[in-house]
């Protein structure tokens, strides 16, 4: 850095300032200069140094269940665009579900000394992971990073919370209002609070309006396209005279439809209707078009990463994102029985 100092003129700390972003910006003169010399020098910047320099590094990172999920895709897309403007880079760890090595990614965030962890997946209801969670955040905040998630995690932290629940109670009532009492449910696994979350939404809306979701017409399964399509030939062979399906993801929403119309050759919605939740962009495409409960995932993500970056005032910050109900030709009135 003092080489490109000395090549455009200017004081150690004016090319500092040009070259990190400082606080303090130089004219707008000098630090094209300072860029120029830089260019020309072949400098960049030593990650390590700043660290050291500095509390924290111009690294960020996102926490995933699953990047190949266009749930999580859409979050982080929004998360790093505004990740992007800001001048910061972008680790993205991917869990794969594991509570443990999301635990261990935190570890590694904080001795990278990264400027801040959005935790986009999922929180476990695992009381252990829950005390480890906790434990490593408030070790990463002592040493001057910000934390901020997308859903509920069990600690106090800035959070940007989707109303799961309250979007599970409009497929119901949905469902409900079409004639359907035959209802089967494709959950994701017991040990994720999202899970829990849209389950017991939809029971506790169908228990309020007269209608019992029985116990065999719950069945768990991956998030995933197959984890729907096996789930739902289960549900299937549980009760043949099922009216509709809701899964609690959309991916899993599209591998039911699979299985209805490939695997059973079941109609939808004229034998079997289908209601999925997120409204990924797949969702306009399959056929039918699916019924969705529709969040704005990129906004959710782009909020995330602003309250990540913008200084708090005191107390927690909270934003509550509202759900509703997408219909399209996936869902129709239920069958005579």
């Amino acid at each position: 850095m003092q080489d490109v100092a000395a090549a455009a003129g200017v004081s150690l700390a004016t090319a500092s300032r040009s070259l990190h972003n400082g606080t303090r910006a130089p004219r707008a003169e000098l630090r094209d200069r300072v860029l120029r010399a830089a260019a020309e020098l072949g400098y960049t910047s030593h990650g390590p140094a700043q660290a050291l320099a500095g509390s924290t590094t111009p690294v960020v990172g996102l926490i995933v269940h699953d990047i190949t999920d266009p749930y999580f895709s859409a979050l982080a897309i929004g998360a790093m665009r505004v990740a992007h403007d800001a001048g910061l880079l972008v680790l993205v760890c991917n869990t794969f579900r594991d509570p443990t090595l999301e635990l261990n990614y935190l570890v590694r965030l904080r001795a990278q000394r990264a400027r801040g962890v959005l935790l986009l997946a999922s929180g476990f209801a695992d009381r252990r992971y829950r005390d480890g969670l906790r434990r490593e955040l408030t070790a990463f905040q002592a040493l001057d990073g910000r934390v901020a998630c997308v859903s509920a995690h069990g600690f106090d932290g800035d959070s940007v919370l989707p109303d799961h629940g309250a979007g599970a109670r409009l497929v119901a009532e949905h469902l409900v209002a079409l004639g359907h009492r035959r209802i089967g449910v494709v959950t994701g696994p017991a040990n994720l609070l999202v899970s829990r979350e849209r389950l017991h939404g939809v029971r506790d809306r169908l228990r309020a309006m007269g209608h019992t979701l029985a116990t065999d017409n719950v069945v768990r399964s991956d998030f995933t396209r197959e984890g729907g399509r096996r789930a739902t030939l289960d549900l299937v062979a549980r009760d043949p005279d099922l009216t509709a399906v809701f899964a609690l993801n959309d991916m899993m929403a599209v591998g039911a439809l699979a299985a209805l119309r490939d695997d059973l050759r079941l109609a939808v919605p004229g034998d079997v209707s289908v209601v999925g939740y997120d409204d990924i962009p797949l969702t306009r495409d399959v056929q039918p078009p699916l019924t969705t409960v529709h969040l704005p995932l990129e906004e959710i993500g782009e909020q995330g990463m602003r309250f990540l970056l913008d200084e708090a005032g005191s107390g927690v910050r909270t934003v509550r994102i509202p759900a509703r109900l997408i219909e399209r030709a996936s869902s129709g009135p239920a069958r005579a029985q």
